[in-house]
């Protein structure tokens, strides 16, 4: 991924702690580079192996998240040459609201367990501040 600027277009930061799975936060961070255009159509990604390495997580892992944005149309793989950014943008709507919610959610689950707060008392809980 050489570009003209010094800066990379994109690079990968993950927090297991957010409860969304490592493969969505890269899918995620795949689509914002695009909707931001740090990354453009034809922009070669990483290998899997190689990211993998620098992300200290199992190849498995970019892998499922490279299959499912080439499945979107959002990346295209040409077998010995790597895999690019196609044309196709992805839909911002997927980012949004949703996304925040979720990782907002996350968090709350996990200060739930710390608490030793278990799925039944928490829906007790939510029933009795939802009345």
């Amino acid at each position: 991924m050489n570009s003209s600027n010094t800066e990379e277009p994109i690079r990968f930061s993950l927090d297991p702690a957010t409860g969304i799975p490592i493969y969505r936060q890269i899918i995620r961070q795949i689509e914002n580079a695009i909707l931001s255009e740090r990354m453009k159509p034809g922009d070669r990604l990483p290998t899997i192996r190689s990211l993998a390495v620098e992300l200290k997580i199992n190849p498995n892992t970019i892998a499922k998240a490279y299959n499912e944005l080439e499945i979107k149309g959002i990346l295209a793989t040409q077998v010995g040459s790597g895999t690019y950014i196609s044309d196709k943008k992805p839909a911002p709507e997927e980012d949004g609201r949703k996304q925040k919610v979720l990782e907002i959610f996350g968090r709350f689950m996990q200060d739930m367990k710390g608490l030793g707060v278990d799925k039944k008392e928490l829906l007790t809980l939510l029933a009795e501040w939802s009345e």
